[in-house]
């Protein structure tokens, strides 16, 4: 194979699966050059112990995003992902307190209310509905928005700025549009927040560190937190209830056993991958990975999805198998860059599974599966609808 094949490989599935190219790199030449457009090298790195060891080096590997090409003329996209200590250790030193399990317990009676509400509104329209639209869409952007703070009045059209950036049928401009709205609304939020302090993560934090977080980096943040939380759990909800209507003894196991969707939610996690890569990795210095040199300067990809099914992990990595005992997935990452948010999801999912197929037993899909649109080409992978009726 040569290093020409397969530019998109790390973005490509067959349904639920990688594609099989994928997994032969993974074997034959696991730390593999994708030659980009421009002539350079991006090294795509496949196996579980590469991948950890990759991700787990700070000091050789720069998320800075003033490695990427271009990047002095583009926005700074916000978050952490694209952040080096010592600034990635201050900002997340002030954001991890509020993602422990303690204190985000507080949100889940209103994830319930959230979960239910749409169950609700699914039962009055009656099937079938897109589960996308109805359910896997709306939800995430609500329960960030209830963590933010946002007040009430504002969560119909904090809902929309979520969904607007993932929305690419009307073009690249609309989806910069909802990102700059977005922006825009989050700093005025931030302003607001700062004179009057309320009881979500924005007010928390402006009342304990408001001298050293600026309007705009605090905005930066929750938009970053927006962005990673909202498309990976829509796609969560919706590729794990595809794989659930496809496995009713494993359905019926969660809607009877209670407990048993924490052992799902695992498994799922790792079987999925949504976020098929992590963000990139440039080297600072020469250096070796999987006994391939690279340069310094060099940017490295970490499939997330290939090395969460590494045979190396244990037996019929292929297929879901909840309760198995293997080494932590990476579909959170790894590392100092591992999913701040990570708490949070898992609870979304350990609330929304079971409440789902409670709710509706009988819930199928609408359409044979040969005809769910599934994502071509995506960072996180997904489908676009998921018509389901009861």
């Amino acid at each position: 194979m040569s290093e020409n094949d397969f530019p998109l490989v790390q973005f490509m599935r067959e349904g639920l699966d990688p594609v099989a190219e994928l997994a032969r790199i993974r074997a034959e030449q696991p730390v593999f050059p994708l030659k980009m457009p421009d002539g350079q090298t991006v090294w795509l790195v496949t196996r579980y112990e590469d991948v950890r060891s990759v991700l787990g080096d700070a000091a050789r590997f720069s998320n800075d995003f003033a490695n990427v090409s271009g990047a002095v003329q583009q926005e700074d996209p916000g978050g952490l992902g694209f952040r080096d200590p010592p600034e990635h250790t201050r900002l997340r030193r002030l954001l991890t307190p509020e993602f422990t399990m303690r204190r985000l317990r507080r949100l889940e009676p209103r994830i319930e209310a959230i979960v239910a509400e749409h169950l609700d509104e699914m039962e009055r329209e009656g099937g079938p509905v897109d589960f996308v639209q109805k359910f896997a869409l709306p939800i995430p952007s609500l329960v960030v928005g209830e963590l933010l703070g946002v007040p009430k009045a504002d969560q119909a059209g904090f809902v929309k700025l979520g969904v607007d950036r993932f929305d690419f049928s009307a073009g690249p401009e609309a989806s910069l549009k909802a990102v700059n709205d977005a922006m825009t609304y989050l700093t005025d939020l931030v302003a607001r927040e700062r004179s009057n302090p309320g009881d979500g993560l924005l007010g928390m934090l402006l009342r304990d560190h408001g001298d050293e977080l600026g309007d705009r980096e605090l905005a930066s943040l929750a938009d970053g937190m927006l962005t990673g939380g909202h498309d990976t759990s829509t796609s969560m909800f919706a590729l794990g209830t595809l794989w659930l209507l496809g496995h009713p003894e494993e359905a019926a196991r969660v809607r009877e056993e209670e407990g048993y969707i924490v052992q799902v939610v695992e498994e799922l996690l790792r079987y999925l991958t949504v976020v098929q890569v992590a963000f990139p990795r440039f080297a600072k210095e020469d250096l070796v990975v999987g006994g391939q040199p690279i340069a310094k300067g060099e940017m490295v990809l970490c499939s997330l999805v290939a090395a969460n099914r590494d045979p190396a992990l244990g037996e019929e990595m292929d297929t879901v198998r909840p309760g198995r005992e293997v080494a932590s997935h990476l579909a959170f990452g790894h590392g100092l860059h591992h999913c701040i948010g990570a708490p949070l999801a898992r609870m979304e999912m350990k609330i929304a599974y079971p409440a789902l197929l409670r709710r509706f037993p009988g819930l199928r899909l609408a359409v044979p599966e040969s005809e769910i649109p599934y994502r071509g080409i995506s960072i996180v992978y997904g489908v676009d609808a998921l018509p389901v009726t009861w």
